[in-house]
């Protein structure tokens, strides 16, 4: 639902100025590494991605998405540079680190049917297609074998792809609930700061 506000934000040019703008971009995008740094932990490979993407949304209502933009191709680059999972680099890179940001225009669809279709369409192409990337550099699928479970390989990428679905439906409800704390709570805040 962010997509209708920050998109009339957009319309008025209710934003910060370009030096603030620069401040925000190089605040945010540093969490987004630091989170992706966490990575080294055992299960934060799946985790922590989402929530590295999630620090975009700030920049995309203050900054507009031209920026958000900007600041994920800054933090893909230097995970690829210095995260050590690569596996949570390829998550945030092929769809996590740019979903918040074109979700805003997702929400702009006028039915609510063909919104989730595409955004399902989005995660699957995603989901795929990054695996598709870490199988093709030699990340084998051994990881996803469950301890007494013998699956075919099949099975193993339909129930990661269910699994993944729902997880992926109850994140975007999750970012989407997430705005009405950032309006009240963090919008005064950082407005505050970096308004000049």
């Amino acid at each position: 639902m962010y997509g209708r506000r920050s998109d009339s934000l957009l319309l008025r040019g209710d934003f910060l100025k370009r030096t603030s703008h620069i401040a925000l971009g190089g605040i945010f995008s540093a969490a987004s590494v630091m989170v992706l740094l966490l990575t080294i932990f055992p299960f934060a490979t799946y985790a922590l991605p989402p929530l590295a993407g999630a620090f975009l949304i700030p920049l995309v209502i203050e900054c507009g998405k031209k920026w958000a933009l900007c600041a994920y191709a800054a933090v893909s680059l230097v995970a690829l540079l210095i995260v050590p999972d690569i596996e949570a680099k390829v998550l945030f890179i092929a769809f996590f680190g740019y979903y918040p940001i074109v979700k805003a225009t997702l929400e702009l669809i006028g039915s609510r049917v063909l919104e989730w279709l595409t955004k399902l369409l989005i995660f699957n192409v995603a989901a795929v297609g990054g695996y598709t990337v870490l199988i093709w550099i030699g990340f084998s699928l051994d990881a996803f074998r469950i301890e007494g479970i013998a699956l075919p390989l099949y099975g193993f990428v339909l129930l990661f792809l269910l699994a993944g679905n729902g997880i992926f439906v109850i994140y975007d409800i999750g970012l989407t609930r997430f705005l009405p704390l950032y309006f009240s709570r963090f919008q005064p805040m950082i407005r505050r700061l970096f308004r000049s």
